[in-house]
């Protein structure tokens, strides 16, 4: 009986099944807060890239 258990706790340590999704959630929650403490200085990056594209279209069309 101890030995079935033994192996049942063995086999449900190496299970690696959720690791992906844990994984995942991870990378998401990071990527997450990244973008919170780093919103100004990426919407300013934003804003002078569409500034810069539409001088830049202005004189293709000048």
């Amino acid at each position: 009986m101890m030995t079935l258990i033994a192996e049942g706790a063995r086999n449900f340590w190496k299970d690696e099944d959720g690791l992906g999704t844990l994984e995942m959630i991870l990378i998401i929650a990071v990527l997450i807060a990244v973008v919170l403490v780093f919103r100004e200085e990426i919407v300013k990056v934003v804003k002078d890239l569409i500034s810069t594209a539409g001088d830049k279209s202005q004189e293709v069309f000048e």
